[in-house]
């Protein structure tokens, strides 16, 4: 009987196009096929009884499990400790070539001894919605859709498989030295050819050009610091979430994950946040990852050539641009650890989010510094967004947060219009743009005064979530990250002790109280954001708290799981919970690092410890 392991327990593969989980115990149990945000066709994460998985494992049933990465790349190693012996599997996706199909890559070697292995493939297409057919040709297995996807893969191994109720299922043993290898590939469904005999060939050729592919992406990173390792694998996830065909990024690998175990805060995170993926583009620069940048870029221009009116531009969209992202309940999955309902699409694109205005020109502005190439013909765009946000940086919006009942006038979304147009302001005079810079620094100053004035609660000593609330929000945290006040204003140092009173425990950090007044049209409870513990260590480096900054920095490595990997929070019991992984948490771990390790690195910052 299959059983739900912790979400903690997985590890990432991909090939830019598509990722998928594999689990501590060497099973496949997510695979959307073949985009980020495609259907899947295993999903036992969501529903161990009905989604679908690829188990691959010992049968001894005392097998002790390792995984780790190969360093500096993708690629996956997981061990098997038997009492018969050691084991390695090894989990990639080949990095698809123009016209290649989607593939999954997965090899057994015996270290030592003579184990016996056990292999189930259990395809579920469409989410589990779709039945299915098996049809064996020429030593080639065909699992083919009967749905309306029309999606096919063959799966082809060197070892002797039985069929049962339409899946594959095989048992061997295997001995020191020996090898099984096995592959999935997507094909139209006309194309029934395979040479088994090229199977090897076909590995090994797949696994020198993938580690090739990494090690030779990893070696344009500038960043020779301290915690390399961290911030390099966080830079790998942040890729392998990344397209390779569009640019774009998406917030998480996966969709349905709970924020709480049966709550209903269960997302689809498989697209493209603008908010999300600028914040990603910055760690790319940062670490010296100008491509990624640029590809972004040229990714949207192609939605501002859609726009007519700045207001039109989305806060999110799908990888490939899709403006339509329509949410629903599959009733086909039950979720993890039943927490339903499982959700696909995400509506939240149709909301109204005037901070992405601001992380998007902080982006360009970045962009512009590293010496990338803003054109005039993209300046227009830039330019019309500045002029929205002057005339609607009053309006209530649905927040960072993506509150589900009423706007606000959030304070962070005040701050990020003020970004906005300091930052316009900025490109505009570093490249002799045309602007009204005199409107634009007007307004610029009116917000500052705005939210200085009007969102400081002075019973709190704080700033909060909203005018006139008394509410705090760990978002306020970005407001020196963006340089807008300095981590010497009192009224900034105050905030950061009251954030530390009400909102962080230890180093870990809730994104605001649910229990204190704060409200986002959902029930139930939530754990610590790890992105937020990532600011409030930046922070605490930004004001020179050097030793406690670090102390900090280095606890909160140790809440990420075996591989270096973060969800998007973690719950009551230090468990991973939400999208997997995220990343959000990625990013602000890598931003938080470069800022601790600049400050260490100052001889003229020198603190006795």
């Amino acid at each position: 009987m299959k059983e739900y392991l912790p979400i903690a327990d997985y590890g990432l593969i991909g090939n830019m196009h598509t990722t998928a989980l594999v689990s501590l115990a060497g099973s496949i149990d997510y695979l959307p096929f073949t985009r980020f945000d495609s259907p899947t066709i295993f999903a036992a994460l969501l529903d161990k009884d009905k989604g679908g998985y690829w188990q691959l494992q010992p049968t001894n049933p005392n097998t002790k499990f390792k995984q780790l990465y190969l360093p500096d790349t993708g690629i996956l190693l997981t061990r098997f400790f038997t009492p018969d012996g050691i084991a390695e599997l090894t989990d990639f996706m080949p990095m698809k070539q123009k016209g290649g199909n989607c593939a999954v890559v997965r090899s057994i070697k015996v270290i030592k001894g003579k184990i016996r292995f056990k292999m189930a493939c259990k395809p579920r297409f469409d989410y589990a919605r779709a039945p299915h057919e098996l049809v064996r040709e020429d030593g080639t297995s065909f699992f083919r859709s009967k749905g309306t996807d029309g999606v096919q893969f063959r799966f082809i191994t060197d070892q002797k498989t039985q069929e049962q109720n339409g899946d594959l299922y095989g048992e061997w043993d295997l001995e020191q030295g020996n090898k099984a290898h096995f592959v999935i590939e997507a094909v139209p469904q006309e194309e029934t050819s395979f040479d088994r005999s090229d199977l090897v060939h076909y590995i090994d050729k797949s696994f020198k050009h993938t580690v090739a592919f990494w090690r030779e992406w990893i070696g344009q990173c500038t960043y020779n610091g301290r915690w390399r390792d961290m911030v390099l694998r966080s830079a790998i996830t942040l890729k392998l979430l990344t397209s390779r065909e569009y640019g774009s990024t998406i917030a998480a690998a996966t969709f349905g994950l709970p924020e709480l175990i049966g709550g209903v805060r269960n997302w689809d995170y498989r697209y493209t946040w603008i908010r999300d993926t600028a914040f990603t583009m910055y760690a790319f620069l940062k670490l010296g990852f100008m491509g990624e940048a640029t590809q972004f870029l040229e990714w949207l221009m192609q939605r501002c050539l859609d726009l007519k009116e700045a207001e039109e531009l989305q806060l999110m969209y799908a990888v490939d641009g899709q403006k339509q992202l329509a949410e629903y309940d599959l009733e086909s999955l039950s979720g993890y650890m039943n927490s339903a309902p499982v959700r696909i699409g995400n509506d939240a694109y149709k909301q109204f989010q005037l901070d992405i205005y601001g992380e998007l020109i902080d982006t360009l502005f970045l962009f512009n510094k590293h010496g990338g190439p803003i054109t005039y013909e993209f300046w227009k765009y830039v330019s019309l967004f500045v002029d929205y946000v002057v005339d609607h940086w009053q309006d209530n919006d649905h927040g960072i947060w993506e509150v589900r009942d009423e706007k606000k006038d959030f304070l962070y979304s005040k701050v990020m219009a003020w970004v906005a147009l300091d930052r316009g302001i900025k490109i505009a005079e570093s490249r002799s743009f045309p602007a009204p810079l005199e409107k634009w620094l007007q307004t610029r100053n009116e917000i500052y005064k705005e939210i200085y004035n009007n969102y400081w609660n002075e019973e709190l000593q704080s700033f909060v979530q909203s005018k006139g609330a008394d509410v705090l929000d760990a978002s306020v945290l970005m407001m020196p990250l963006v340089r807008m006040f300095s981590p010497a204003e009192p009224r900034w140092q105050a905030t950061l002790k009251a954030i530390e009173k009400y909102l962080v425990t230890d180093t870990l950090v809730y994104r605001y109280n649910l229990g204190s007044g704060a409200t986002d049209g959902l029930d139930g409870l939530e754990g610590t954001f790890s992105i937020c513990s990532f600011w409030y260590i930046e922070n605490l480096a930004k004001a020179g708290f050097d030793v406690e900054a670090r102390l900090q920095f280095e606890k909160m490595l140790g809440y990420a799981n075996h591989l270096g990997l973060y969800s998007e929070q973690i719950g009551l019991q230090g468990e991973l919970l939400g999208n997997f992984p995220q990343a959000f948490t990625h990013l602000a771990l890598i931003s938080a690092a470069l800022q601790l390790n600049d400050n260490l690195s100052d001889p003229a910052r020198a603190t006795v410890t």
